[in-house]
């Protein structure tokens, strides 16, 4: 694996650092981000958008869609990683493209992101959708330098990934929703979170040459555990986000406990959905370890008893 080592700034080129077989997981997410974040600031961008592109993406977030992308890989026998980190890749610059969307005036008007000023507090309006537009673009971009090893893969992982951030029914389209008088809450979810997580479980399959679609429901369901414990946790915080800006959140519609265990029983669904694979028990513990954070975050900010109820081990 070959990683860009990102400073914020516009490099004369792009330094290479070389990382040994079997690189951890998280380790070789974050090279792989580096060179490709490396490949569209160096030599040639305008600095200011190089130095605006660097922090859309990092410091890092959690990176779950690629981590996603990676275990699903490790669990039916990878046999292409550069086509893994490829995909990975795409999926998180795109991800991190639609928080930069997300956090502008036209949306949110969110000021801050990972504790830090969002990319337009910080480098204004116009650099943030440049920046935006420069990782979408950038995502396809990673996918297509492994097409001529690996063309047919390449053009399925095209078509997955532009129909999971697109429209009709993908994160474009829920970010659209966002706008209409009336939205079906489900409908919204799947189209905001859950299509780039189920693109994230079929990346890792057909990357390393197996069939996607018995993926689909894996990272249908941790979406939309994920989404709830969004929702419960924006419910509980002091701003209130999802209330003041009009839009649907499971949490204020079904209150705390129904939502509790609405993503509890997403997160068993998604649990169930793994298919049989040669790394299937791995594969789960990873889930786990997701669902687990997930449900963490949702309850931060409740009293006691309900954070003892949401410590419990699930069903």
């Amino acid at each position: 694996v070959t990683a860009v080592a990102g400073n914020g700034a516009a490099p004369s080129k792009a330094p290479t650092i070389y990382l040994p077989a079997r690189t951890p997981r998280k380790e070789r997410i974050e090279a792989s981000l580096r060179l490709a974040v490396g490949g569209l600031t160096h030599e040639g961008c305008p600095p200011k958008l190089a130095r605006a592109i660097h922090d859309a993406v990092f410091p890092a977030g959690h990176r779950l869609r690629p981590t996603l992308c990676h275990a699903v890989a490790e669990a039916v026998g990878e046999n292409a990683p550069q086509v893994t980190d490829a995909a990975a890749v795409a999926l998180e610059l795109i991800h991190s493209a639609s928080l930069v969307q997300d956090d502008l005036p036209a949306f949110d008007d969110a000021e801050r992101r990972r504790d830090r000023p969002a990319v337009h507090a910080k480098h204004g309006d116009a650099l943030a959708i440049l920046a935006s537009d420069a990782l979408i673009f950038g995502g396809f971009h990673a996918i297509g330098t492994i097409a001529g090893q690996h063309a047919e893969r390449a053009g399925r992982m095209s078509m997955l990934l532009a129909t999971a951030g697109g429209a009709p029914n993908g994160l474009v389209a829920g970010q659209g929703w966002e706008s209409e008088s009336e939205v079906e809450l489900e409908r919204y979810h799947t189209a905001k979170t859950a299509a780039l997580f189920e693109a994230a479980a079929m990346l890792g399959a057909v990357a390393n040459g197996h069939d996607p679609a018995p993926w689909r429901a894996v990272g249908h369901h941790l979406g939309l555990a994920y989404q709830t414990a969004d929702d419960l946790q924006d419910a509980a915080g002091p701003e209130q986000e999802d209330a003041v800006l009009g839009r649907p959140n499971v949490a204020h519609l079904e209150g705390r406990r129904q939502s509790l265990a609405r993503l509890r029983r997403h997160g068993r669904l998604a649990l169930r959905a793994v298919p049989q694979c040669p790394g299937r028990h791995q594969l789960r513990q990873v889930i786990n370890g997701l669902l687990a954070r997930f449900e963490g975050a949702a309850v931060v900010n409740q009293p006691a008893p309900a954070r003892a109820m949401a410590s419990a081990t699930a069903d």
